[in-house]
Parts: C-alpha cells; structure tokens; sequence
C-alpha cells in the first residue's frame, strides 16, 4: 500500500525537490554572506549539505516514477537528468558551468515528470 501511493505521487515528489533545489540554490549565496557575517559554521554546512538531500530525494522519485508506468522515452529521460543534476551538484565548486548545468538538469527534471504526469492521465482517460 506505501508502495502504491509513493508509486503514485512520485511525479510530485520529484517536481517538489527538484524546485526546492532551485530555490535553494538560488537563496544560499545570500544566506551564506549572511552567516558569514555571523561566524556560525554549523549552519553553512546544513544550507550545503541539502544538496545531497535534494539527490537523494530525486533519486527515489525518479526510481518510483519509472518502476512501473513509464514509457521507455520518459524513463531515459528522467535518468538522464538525474545522473547530469548529480553530476552537476557534487561537481559545482569544480567549475561554474556545473552549477548552470544543474539548474539545466533540475528543470529538465520537472519538465519530464510534468510529462509523465500527462501520459499516465491520458492512459487512464481512455
């Protein structure tokens, strides 16, 4: 029955991190100058260390979305962005052009789960 209902709501959990990694890729530099200012060490690790929650939320949606109703083209698709936006997360402070790589990937994210969302409607409208 859990199974079933992450099965389900996959899609959305995919969609909730991968936006959530966006905002908070987007808010940390200014949370990080604002710590800084206040010398409390603790709390830069946690704003860096959501990085790797946010991988490993995605890593169960895209694995639930895909276990059973995907079409191959969804399935590559979602694995694909996943492995470029943990690429791009564990290897942005090697080079700017992964942290625009994983906002790239974290969109493309959303976008294939939006789409796997309308597919599986239509295959249960009909």
């Amino acid at each position: 029955m859990k199974t079933d209902l992450l099965s389900r709501k996959a899609d959305y959990i995919g969609i909730t991190g991968s936006v959530l990694c966006i905002i908070h890729c987007l808010i940390t530099p200014v949370l990080l100058m604002s710590t800084a200012l206040m010398k409390h060490d603790e709390l830069r690790f946690g704003y860096l260390s959501l990085d790797y929650v946010f991988i490993v939320v995605n890593i169960v949606a895209v694995y639930s979305a895909t276990r059973h109703h995907a079409s191959p083209v969804i399935k590559r698709a979602l694995w694909g962005f996943l492995t470029l936006f943990a690429v791009a997360i564990i290897l942005e402070d090697a080079n700017e052009m992964f942290e625009y790589l994983g906002y790239a990937a974290s969109a493309g994210l959303v976008v294939t789960h939006l789409i796997n969302i309308r597919q599986h409607r239509l295959q249960h409208a009909h």
